[in-house]
């Protein structure tokens, strides 16, 4: 089977899936009347079953596949840059940024009329490439050519310490710990067309960048000293590269919260089938992870419904067995 063939066979099953997420939900919608809905925008006279589709399954099925395809690409180039089969998009703190930034929001209760919702995820937004930023700034004080092995180093780092904030955070703020934890489990239970219109741009201009930068991401996955004998401007490159990772990454997180395992899921799975080329491998993982994200979402929102699970709980419980598996793949190969 040819690459293209079977990048038009991931986005059929991937709209396969997209189309029964919508449809399963704890209000029973027939086929037909999911059909009239999505083609006429009409079927009901009271315009209930309309409601929840456009206003509710809709919203939250697109934002889950945009996230998802967001955090496949963000950990596929990082991975790549990296070296390291095992970084994700989160790799250099910007996670843990956004979930201080959306914890002192919460417990300060600072409002701004302006911003209104969207407060939080601003500020998340903001707090999580701040992070990076900070990463970025010590990296280049300690190792001038910013190599992978400095650069994840300062990551943990900078990821633990600000974890510990965050976590005497928690310990301080305890009549806030149930929202703080669903938050860091992420959800999409707030998603609306406002933030769709917010984040779709975002992820559609860095992936194409990234996409632009195929070519530069290839020699890099083969090492730093290729890529400076293939003429590539290493340091620029990892710089615009980690950005536009980090742009991705904390944009997801800031609207739905921390999600796991699906930046590192997806791009294995497309390697095997479509080769390490940056040309097919970006826009297959961004299919493969928008599907998984619906999946799992899916299965947060039904599976003890009416009671919705946080999908990074659902996310955990697939990857980290995968987790596990790439782990043990790769000391059985180095032995």
């Amino acid at each position: 089977m040819s690459k293209k063939t079977c990048l038009i066979l991931m986005l059929l099953i991937s709209m396969s899936m997209l189309f029964l997420g919508i449809k399963i939900g704890s209000v029973q919608i027939s086929l037909t009347d999911l059909l009239q809905i999505l083609v006429n925008k009409t079927v009901s006279e009271d315009g209930i079953l309309e409601g929840i589709i456009w206003n509710v399954r809709l919203p939250r099925v697109v934002m889950a596949y945009l996230v998802g395809a967001g955090l496949a690409v963000s950990g596929t180039v990082m991975q790549s840059l990296l070296g390291n089969p095992l970084a994700s998009s989160y790799t250099l703190g910007v996670s843990a940024g956004a979930s201080l930034g959306a914890a002192l929001i919460m417990v300060t209760g600072v409002t701004a009329s302006i911003l209104g919702a969207f407060l939080l995820p601003l500020t998340g937004f903001i707090f999580g490439l701040a992070t990076v930023f900070l990463v970025l700034l010590f990296t280049q004080t300690m190792d001038s050519q910013m190599s992978n092995q400095t650069v994840v180093l300062v990551g943990m780092i900078m990821t633990l310490f600000v974890g510990a904030i965050l976590t005497l955070i928690t310990a301080l703020f305890q009549d806030y710990l149930k929202q703080l934890v669903f938050w860091q489990m992420g959800s999409f239970s707030g998603s609306n067309w406002q933030k769709i219109a917010i984040y779709c741009p975002i992820l559609l201009a860095s992936s194409l960048f990234l996409w632009f930068d195929a070519n530069a991401l290839d020699v890099l996955g083969l090492g730093e000293e290729h890529a400076m004998l293939a003429g590539v401007e290493v340091k620029t490159a990892k710089l615009r590269i980690i950005l536009l990772a980090s742009l991705l990454a904390g944009s997801a997180v800031s609207f739905v919260g921390v999600i796991g395992f699906v930046d590192l899921i997806a791009p294995h799975i497309v390697r095997r089938y479509l080769g390490a080329t940056h040309r097919w491998l970006i826009p297959g993982s961004a299919i493969l992870g928008g599907t998984i994200m619906v999946i799992g979402d899916t299965i947060a929102r039904t599976i003890l419904s009416p009671r919705e699970i946080p999908i990074g709980a659902v996310t955990a419980l697939i990857g980290a067995p995968f987790f596990l598996y790439i782990y043990f793949k790769k000391r059985g190969v180095a032995a």
